[in-house]
């Protein structure tokens, strides 16, 4: 501590002569006393002892003391302070230690809050719960929400039918499920259920419909209600609606795309000013300069960066990136300061980009959310491929992006540029 001055510079207690005891009166060290003569780690330790021992034994109970080590060894102890004497995690903690018993289905019966899901990330990031999808699990619930607000109980089964036949079995095919998947998942099931509750209204049944109510049922409403040809298919499959229905396949190519000049300057921002954080500026460089897509890049982890004196490279699925200066600093500063780990979330974290939740990476719609304030993510990466399809093949483009040709190919019919027309050149000069 430096609580002295001398010749206008700060000193410490032996060179000011100053008197003054600023020795922790638990641990001894020389710290700035936060309350009661202790320094704020061992406050934050009595803090944590305090809430997490069951009053009937006097003890911590096992299962809680990995979670206790780690806050109370957390890098910044003012943080750990502030978090925990806020009232509804006192009173959570407080509950914690007197479970009987620390399950998934224990924290499912309490209410939601973002105290519970952060506490229950805790508990399993330091081994004390087993990893679970939190997502596939939110899904679940909202489903089972959502199911309520089918009108007829005969379109309410079928909607149940649905769900759970089709919409979650894709879904547990998946290792895990995507914040994206989520999101067209529950926008699938909405659509689902006005459209079968504006059949109810008409006195409709799915074995009714015909092509005019669907088409005027569509018309009517935004194109969002084209993706009704999800529950369709499903429906004409399991028999219960004629196939002779047909919806409108909904245009591709409609979405946004920045302009050159707005990716131009969106890049001098990401890479060339401090508008935006090593974080939110490597994550654009991404996105800007090779046109992948947020929910990948997320993804990331250490283990997929390799960085030498004059590159840094980046493994995205069996893609490698190879960034050169200078748009290797920000990752380079990545390394120096990765972020979120002054508390007990991400002691030891693999993940590239942390997330504020412990143990999980950064969600992609916080993600896009970070970015909206310089540029839209989406509109970014179709300006990008669209501008690349001018400049390049597009297999070319595919191969090196890591896209389908077919998705490349799309751009490139927005831009004026032709993937039959290379394939016909390559076939011109094997031929020849």
């Amino acid at each position: 501590m430096l609580p002295g001055v001398l010749d206008g510079h700060p000193v410490c207690r032996r060179c000011s002569g100053i008197a003054l005891n600023l020795d922790c009166r638990v641990c001894g060290v020389e710290d700035e006393l936060y309350r009661g003569g202790r320094c704020q780690r061992c406050e934050l330790a009595s803090l944590v002892d305090d809430l997490l021992t069951d009053p009937q034994s006097g003890t911590i109970v096992a299962e809680l003391a990995p979670v206790a080590v780690a806050l109370k060894a957390m890098a910044r102890p003012n943080s750990g302070i502030t978090w925990i004497r806020q009232r509804h995690v006192t009173a959570f903690l407080e509950g914690l230690s007197t479970a009987p018993t620390i399950t998934h289905g224990s924290l499912d019966a309490l209410p939601a809050s973002r105290t519970r899901d952060y506490v229950r990330a805790l508990l399993v990031e330091y081994g004390v719960l087993p990893p679970r999808d939190e997502i596939r699990i939110r899904y679940r619930q909202w489903t089972t929400e959502a199911l309520n607000r089918v009108h007829q109980p005969a379109m309410r089964e079928i909607i149940d039918r649905y769900v759970r036949w089709h919409v979650l079995r894709r879904m547990n095919q998946s290792e895990t499920v995507s914040h994206g998947a989520f999101l067209r998942s529950k926008q699938t099931v909405t659509v689902a259920i006005d459209f079968v509750n504006w059949l109810s209204n008409e006195g409709l049944g799915l074995g009714d419909l015909r092509q005019g109510h669907l088409d005027h049922w569509i018309a009517t409403g935004s194109t969002t209600r084209l993706i009704v040809d999800r529950f369709l298919g499903w429906a004409i499959a399991s028999r219960l609606a004629t196939p002779e229905l047909t919806v409108p396949k909904h245009r591709r190519g409609t979405s946004r795309r920045l302009s050159a000049a707005e990716q131009d300057h969106a890049l001098q921002v990401a890479v060339h000013t401090d508008e935006l954080s090593s974080r939110d500026r490597a994550l654009a460089i991404l996105v800007l300069v090779f046109a992948q897509q947020i929910e990948n890049i997320v993804q990331l982890r250490w283990d997929d960066v390799t960085i030498t004196d004059e590159q840094v490279t980046i493994r995205l699925a069996d893609l490698e990136i190879a960034l050169p200066t200078p748009l290797d600093q920000p990752w380079r500063d990545l390394t120096v300061n990765p972020g979120h780990d002054q508390t007990a979330a991400h002691p030891h974290s693999n993940w590239v980009f942390r997330g504020y939740t412990p143990g999980r990476h950064l969600d992609s719609a916080t993600a896009r959310d970070r970015l909206r304030r310089t540029f839209s993510a989406r509109a970014a990466r179709l300006g990008t491929l669209e501008q690349l399809s001018r400049l390049a093949p597009v297999a070319i483009i595919a191969e090196t992006l890591g896209y389908h040709p077919a998705t490349i190919e799309r751009h490139a019919a927005a831009s004026s540029a032709g993937y039959a027309e290379y394939i016909a050149a390559i076939d011109d000069a094997q031929s020849t």
